[in-house]
């Protein structure tokens, strides 16, 4: 990924405030970038709240191989704020509205994945940060910052009645457990499994509950069983124990896999029912083995699941707004970014961190 692009269109700028980390092994620390003017289909939004995700550490870090970080990076796809201003041809948004951004911030809007309302499998898709920017070249800036600029058709519409702070989050853990749900048909009557309960199984025992499921959550962790219940879980199992597991065999419509840690799949696997299915959400960094017999004797399956599409990101948002879901969330000041790296390192937050950006004013 080159940072010497040439910009695409010449266009008018801006400064912001943001945090940036020059290196792999470098803090986040305060720095001004340049934001491009909003052209005609372009929304510039006031960042209120930006949700810290895991992945806006390894991306820091430079620990995705697939995904080489450029410096400097400036994280955060989690984006909560205030309309600023709209282009001329913008008729969605006006100054004022609450609006969000996630994952993504452009792509061709011509393959079928686009076509199709699937954004986030499309082949030239832009990432709000550590991707290329066609507008002002180098690579895209994110949310830990004072303001974005991002086209309309990538920014979404936030219901009234949720808190912020919690809103933010849905961005990316929200929508990365509602979309696999919804594929794989959770409705009521439906048995579901969630493996992990984290900043992604918190969102997912949410919603599984909200869909009308019978929720059981898998955890290593005995202090974690009243949580899974206020969040919404039906059962608690813990997965260390093969008695509890065994229980169970055959009997899943449909499991979660939240979990990056390495653990055994094929365990789990064997909860399925006939036709059931196991999507992972979350990215050990070695491979799963998978016993091909566990598949096929009921006719269970394996898949993946990342993000969601704008048009099921905005129905999940409407969603919440309709069942006041929001993610758990210790809501902290951008000086202290640092410091909730660390302690997400060690699972200390309940359940993600959401920056509130007011903080950045005063760097």
């Amino acid at each position: 990924m080159s940072t010497t692009q040439v910009t695409s269109e010449s266009q008018g700028q801006y400064k912001a405030k943001a945090f940036s980390a020059a290196s792999a092994t470098s803090k986040l620390v305060p720095t001004v970038i340049s934001r491009r003017e909003p052209g005609s289909h372009d929304v510039q939004i006031e960042i209120l709240f930006c949700g810290i995700c895991h992945s806006d550490l390894h991306q820091v870090r430079n620990e995705w191989s697939v995904m080489p970080t450029v410096y400097p990076c400036i994280p955060g796809h989690e984006i909560v704020g205030r309309v600023t201003k709209v282009g001329s041809a913008v008729t969605k948004f006006k100054q004022g509205d609450l609006a969000a951004v996630g994952c993504l911030v452009d792509s061709d809007g011509s393959c079928p994945d686009c076509q199709t309302g699937l954004e986030q499998f499309c082949p030239q898709l832009t990432l709000t940060y550590n991707s290329r920017d066609p507008h002002l070249g180098g690579v895209t800036y994110g949310g830990y910052s004072d303001s974005i600029v991002v086209k309309d058709h990538f920014v979404l519409h936030v219901p009234s009645n949720l808190d912020l702070a919690g809103v933010a989050p849905l961005l990316c853990a929200g929508i990365t457990t509602y979309s696999p749900m919804r594929h794989w048909g959770v409705t009521n009557g439906k048995k579901v499994g969630v493996v992990g309960l984290g900043g992604l199984g918190h969102m997912a025992v949410k919603f599984a509950h909200a869909f009308g499921a019978y929720v059981v959550v898998f955890t290593t962790s005995e202090n974690k069983k009243d949580d899974a219940i206020r969040l919404g879980a039906d059962e608690i199992i813990i997965s260390s124990d093969p008695t509890q597991m065994k229980k169970h065999t055959s009997s899943f419509d449909f499991i979660l896999d939240t979990v990056s840690a390495e653990h055994d799949i094929n365990a789990y696997i064997q909860l399925l029912g006939r036709d059931g299915n196991i999507t992972l959400v979350g990215a050990p960094d070695k491979p799963h083995a998978v016993s091909a017999f566990g598949l096929l004797f009921q006719r269970r399956s394996i898949s993946g699941s990342i993000i969601g599409g704008l048009a099921e990101t905005q129905e999940m948002l409407d969603f919440c707004g309709k069942h006041n879901i929001t993610a758990d969330v210790e809501v902290i000041p951008i000086q202290k970014v640092n410091e909730a790296y660390e302690r997400m390192l060690k699972s200390d937050v309940k359940y993600r961190f959401s920056i509130n950006m007011e903080s950045i004013k005063s760097d």
